[in-house]
C-alpha cells in the first residue's frame, strides 16, 4: 500500500530539548525529518537500527564512536547498529533527513 506525506502536515515530535522530528514510517524503513534549533544536542545512544542521513541545511557535529565529524551542505552519512552517536548543532541550528531500517518502534 502506498502513502504520501507533507511535511507541513505532519505533528513533531520532541525527541531532545531543542530538537524535533516528523517521521514517516514504512513496514521495512523510516524517514525521520529532524530540525535541531542553534546550540541543540542529541545526548549520546546507541540503537539497533541502522541509520543514514543527509543534512538539508545547517552544521552539526556528529560525534560516532568518539570521532567527530563536522557535517554541512548536502553530506551524508552512515551509522551501524549499536554505534554510540551524539550531535551538536551550530548557531544557526540544522535540519537532517535520517532513514532507519529497520523502523524504530519507539517513533511509530
Amino acid at each position: 500500500m502506498y502513502r504520501i506525506w507533507n511535511p507541513s502536515d505532519m505533528k513533531p515530535r520532541q525527541l531532545a530539548p531543542g530538537v524535533t522530528a516528523k517521521i514517516a514510517s514504512g513496514e521495512k524503513l523510516m524517514f525521520s525529518l529532524v530540525t535541531l534549533e542553534p546550540g541543540a544536542v542529541v545526548p549520546e545512544h546507541s540503537h539497533p537500527h541502522e541509520q543514514m542521513g543527509m543534512m538539508v541545511s545547517g552544521e552539526m557535529e556528529l560525534i560516532v564512536a568518539g570521532e567527530s565529524l563536522r557535517l554541512a551542505g548536502n553530506d551524508i552519512y552512515l551509522i551501524p547498529g549499536g554505534v554510540p552517536h551524539k550531535v551538536i548543532t551550530g548557531p544557526e541550528g540544522a535540519v537532517a533527513l535520517d532513514a532507519f531500517s529497520p523502523p524504530r518502534e519507539e517513533y511509530r
